[in-house]
């Protein structure tokens, strides 16, 4: 599964979500991916429902076509203050 296609995945089954995903630093094959997603739907969610809202948009597959995926979740202002 192509890159893009991961991240159109997520941004078409998470509202407003800008998604980034590159490949994870420091793995040594393709198979560990890392995602950045920012959504205002992560507003007052837990970081594990946060996570659990980002797999439920890519479905099934986490376990076909996804090995390891590394999540960096945030809301728009959360993202805002962490690159400020």
């Amino acid at each position: 599964m192509e890159l893009d296609d991961i991240e159109e995945l997520i941004e078409s089954n998470l509202e407003d979500a800008d998604v980034t995903v590159t490949h994870a630093r420091d793995k040594h094959d393709d198979d560990h991916l890392a995602a950045t997603v920012i959504s205002p739907a992560f507003d007052g969610v837990p970081l594990v429902q946060q996570h659990q809202q980002v797999y439920d948009a890519l479905g099934d597959h986490m376990t076909t076509d996804i090995h390891a995926l590394e999540l960096s979740t945030y809301t728009p202002e959360e993202y805002d203050e962490y690159e400020g």
